[in-house]
């Protein structure tokens, strides 16, 4: 109904160089329901929602809040008035507490000149309580968890009393008891009458948390329509423009001799602790356990980006130290990490320089040149074989959409020619359409012999691609399963044995 239409988007227009990433989008949220965007990566849903916020300005349309037109030139603009957004992307003050971050810019004053701790905890576990969530107010952000800290950014958007909260990828790096508790949240603000805008990929939290989907393709609407009224497969045909029929291609690999060999590992600084396995040639080795567990912290130490206590790695026979990510590089790993911003891409260089930083030495010319022609020729192949939307190579990382910039870093360490490949939560934040073409990606890698082993907070991705899967608790291993004949339950099971 019109009186109850909360936040309404009409005809948002936005251009960047070389590509127009909104054309005419409109969109209605209503009081007390949950909107849920879909599309490709790169479909411009969070460009639609960075035009609301206030971090882009839009070229044309108008949008009206509660009946008033609004143009927010920034995000405290946006705060004060009643709209929040949970980023995919955590940009928070890692080095402060957890109620720094929440109170950040609105600190409570004592005297109108210092600042009350005592107030701003008080304030912080009242808002903590009311959602749930147990994280201590004085705990600094950089010792917790990427999905206690999602969660503290959750709390941060309640604690402005907002009408309207974007989320954006919110369940991307939560563990399924936490997406049940962020779920009972959303929830909650939705029978208060919070207008909820949700970003997700994963179809099956779309179809039981929206009230209305609406669908984007290409910088346009492709469709609105009631959860209800639209299937799984309807949502994908949508999204993608065609039929996709299995959600995982074949497996093709044929797992052959044992190529790497884990003995004993421990971390110096982490809860990992004498963990041993064995990967063979052509193998898809995955490793579940819920967040904490030391997945991981598995593949940073047998990288050599986080310090090794002890334990011996062996490859094709021979021993491999892995002190460093350079010596780790000449040896043949390449590393995907978990958290794409924070420590994937270099956000204010180009395509072109985030595609080939791993791989320099293949570009230098004479001992101490870096051919261009070069480079813009492997950083063409990184972007015709992962499917990458960009307007062009000399594009700013930054701009991409988050799968975008995933596909670049992937790119990147094909590049290097690795003969493992660690993989952390490697469709992260990606669309269905582009998952299976990084499955597939990863099932031919495995069919040429590479050792892939690859960390996933998604199990059916994990039963789907892998041969075997380790699963880990505690920083320990628990055990191992076949992916072929093991079961959800097994898994979970294994996953709290040191919990």
């Amino acid at each position: 109904m019109e009186q109850d239409v909360l936040l309404r988007m009409t005809d948002i227009t936005k251009t960047f160089p070389g590509v127009k990433a909104l054309d005419h989008v409109s969109l209605d949220l209503e009081k007390g329901t949950v909107h849920a965007l879909m599309g490709e990566n790169g479909a411009g849903k969070s460009t639609l929602m960075k035009c609301l916020f206030g971090i882009y300005s839009k070229d044309s349309g108008t949008i009206l809040l509660e009946g008033r037109e609004i143009n927010f030139k920034n995000s405290r603009e946006a705060l004060d008035n009643g709209v929040a957004m949970v980023h995919q992307e955590l940009n928070q003050a890692l080095k402060r507490t957890v109620m720094d971050n929440i109170w950040l810019g609105r600190y409570p004053l004592k005297g109108g000149v210092m600042v009350d701790e005592k107030k701003m905890y008080r304030d912080t576990m009242a808002v903590f309580e009311e959602l749930e969530i147990h994280v201590d107010p004085r705990r600094i952000m950089s010792t917790m968890p990427v999905s206690q800290r999602q969660m503290v950014e959750i709390a941060k958007a309640v604690s402005y009393n907002s009408k309207v909260i974007v989320f954006d990828e919110p369940t991307s790096s939560l563990t399924e008891e936490e997406v049940e508790h962020l779920f009972r949240i959303i929830n909650m603000l939705r029978d208060r009458g919070i207008g909820i805008i949700y970003i997700s990929h994963k179809m099956a939290e779309i179809k039981r948390i929206s009230d209305t989907i609406t669908v984007m393709r290409d910088g346009a609407n492709v469709a609105t329509k009631p959860a209800a009224e639209l299937e799984v497969n309807d949502i994908i045909r949508l999204m993608v423009g065609r039929e996709l029929t299995n959600q995982f291609p074949p497996k093709t690999n044929t797992p052959g001799e044992v190529y790497l060999k884990v003995e004993n590992l421990s971390g110096q600084y982490s809860l990992l602790r004498d963990v041993s396995f064995e990967a063979r040639r052509g193998e898809v080795l995955g490793l579940a356990g819920l967040d904490g567990s030391g997945r991981t912290e598995t593949l940073e130490n047998i990288f050599g980006v986080a310090t090794r206590k002890s334990g011996t790695i062996t490859l094709d026979g021979k021993p491999c130290r892995n002190r460093n990510a350079r010596e780790s590089i000449k040896n043949g790993f390449s590393l995907l990490t978990e958290e794409r911003r924070a420590t994937g891409i270099f956000s204010i260089l180009n395509i072109r320089e985030n595609t080939v930083i791993a791989s320099l030495k293949k570009h230098l010319r004479a001992g101490f040149y870096l051919s261009g022609a070069s480079m813009r020729k492997d950083t063409q192949w990184s972007i015709d074989a992962m499917h990458t939307k960009t307007p062009s190579q000399e594009t700013q990382m930054r701009s991409l959409s988050g799968g975008n910039q995933q596909k670049v870093i992937i790119g990147r360490w094909l590049l290097t020619d690795p003969e493992v490949l660690l993989l952390d939560e490697p469709t992260r934040g990606i669309d269905v359409g582009a998952k299976y073409e990084i499955y597939q990606l990863i099932l031919d890698l495995a069919s040429r012999g590479k050792t892939v082993l690859v960390v996933s907070s998604e199990m059916p991705e994990l039963l789907g691609i892998c041969d075997r899967i380790l699963v880990m608790s505690g920083g320990r291993l628990a055990g191992e399963v076949d992916a072929r004949t093991t079961t959800q339950e097994e898994i979970m099971t294994l996953a709290a044995k040191y919990v």
